[in-house]
């Protein structure tokens, strides 16, 4: 297992958590597909620990009421990077 994988279990397990648990009490409120935690989740899981963060907090301060939102894919690995 990677370094980074490792460190990607806490925030990948905290959003699962607020999938399971607190999204649906809050209701669906996001502009983008796919949706803000499953972006964050995909983030964690393909990237290292610091880019996924920053992918992640980049799309949620982006996810306003004044945002237009639509299609917003993570981006993919680089060669080599993985």
């Amino acid at each position: 297992m990677n370094n980074w994988k490792f460190f990607n279990l806490i925030p990948i397990s905290v959003i699962k958590f607020y999938r399971a648990f607190l999204s649906p009490l809050l209701g669906p409120s996001c502009k983008y597909i796919p949706t803000c935690s499953s972006y964050a989740l995909e983030a964690f899981q393909q990237h290292n620990f610091f880019y996924a963060l920053w992918l992640t907090v980049w799309r949620v301060l982006r996810c306003n009421p004044f945002s237009k939102g639509g299609f917003d894919p993570v981006p993919p690995v680089s060669v080599g990077k993985k």
